[in-house]
């Protein structure tokens, strides 16, 4: 039998995901889960990095991302669910690791620039510093093939191929060198019309909203400002309301293209259409949610039992680059 490909993907445990995570990696994630051996770490170390100061947003946090990713279809006989803490190997590797890594190399990094920038951080932290070195330890802690990211991650993945190469080369030791699978979608902008969608924005759509909450989103949301009254035709190409058509309503985007450019259709119109959309995409997602959220032990017990099958992969592993670098007695 063939050994399939193992992914390593997962979620920052900082609150509830949205639309935004869906298109760039949920959507893959469940579309994948035949295909490939998928690990989805539940990040909790990587959320301290941002919100050390807030642990119990954290620990519900593990709950309300292991409850997203399983409305969204994910199967858990299918699928590892790693919470990340609770995997030994993750912190041995990541110490391992950092004593091969330069503080420039992590200063240089453009999208720890830009995270330490959009968070205004002035006097960056030494886990935040080290957020690539903590990646690499979870990609590599059960030798993944493939890791899905945004064109944003691409920079800790190259890095994370360069600290892999070093350490192979010092210790000749054997870890995966971890391909980058890009998502075919980019980002989704926000509903205000800033380019992302951000969990602290408010201007996101949660998968877990009710039809009411995503009704009174879509209903403020900015579309073409220049289309003041209906009968002005407007410009699709600069509709934010129009891009959510692109993505979740392919079929009918052209026909709302043309209603929009010759003034037939009015953009309170448009975003009921969407609404309706979105609705019939979340529908599922909510049945599903509303089991697990009446069966949190069984939760749990998808959590404990994937940490548990991680921690013996990771400390096979670990117990072999651990030959290989003289530490074992």
């Amino acid at each position: 039998m063939e050994t399939r490909k193992r992914i390593l993907t997962g979620d920052r445990t900082t609150g509830k995901l949205h639309l935004g995570h869906y298109v760039g990696s949920l959507k893959s994630r469940f579309e994948l889960q035949d295909t490939y051996e998928e690990f989805i770490l539940l990040a909790d170390i990587q959320a301290l990095t941002t919100h050390f100061d807030n642990p119990k947003l954290i620990n519900s946090s593990i709950y309300d991302v292991t409850i997203d990713n399983l409305s969204v279809g994910l199967d858990p006989n299918k699928v590892t669910f790693v919470q990340q803490s609770q995997v030994s190997s993750i912190a041995e590797l990541t110490i391992f690791y950092s004593m091969i890594v330069t503080v420039n190399q992590l200063r240089h990094n453009p999208t720890i620039k830009t995270e330490a920038q959009n968070y205004g951080y002035e006097d960056i932290t030494y886990g935040f510093l080290g957020y690539p070195v903590s990646q690499t330890a979870d990609i590599t802690f059960c030798n993944a093939d493939l890791v899905p990211v945004g064109e944003d991650q691409v920079p800790h993945i190259e890095l994370c191929r360069k600290i892999v190469r070093k350490f192979n080369k010092l210790y000749g030791t054997s870890i995966i060198q971890p391909q980058v699978k890009l998502s075919q979608v980019g980002r989704l902008s926000g509903l205000d019309g800033s380019a992302k969608m951000g969990k602290s924005m408010g201007n996101a759509i949660y998968l877990s909203d009710t039809p009411e909450q995503v009704w009174k989103l879509v209903r403020k949301a900015v579309t073409d400002p220049a289309r003041v009254t209906t009968d002005i035709p407007g410009h699709p190409e600069i509709c934010n309301i129009y891009k959510y058509h692109q993505i979740f309503n392919p079929e009918e985007a052209p026909e709302i293209h043309e209603g929009c450019t010759s003034a037939k259709l009015g953009c309170f119109d448009c975003k009921k259409r969407l609404n309706v959309v979105l609705n019939n995409l979340l529908d599922p997602m909510r049945e599903r949610r509303a089991y697990y959220e009446n069966h949190i032990s069984e939760v749990k017990e998808i959590i404990v039992e994937g940490t548990r099958k991680a921690n013996v992969i990771g400390n096979a592993n670990l117990d072999a680059i651990k030959e290989k670098m003289f530490l074992k007695i």
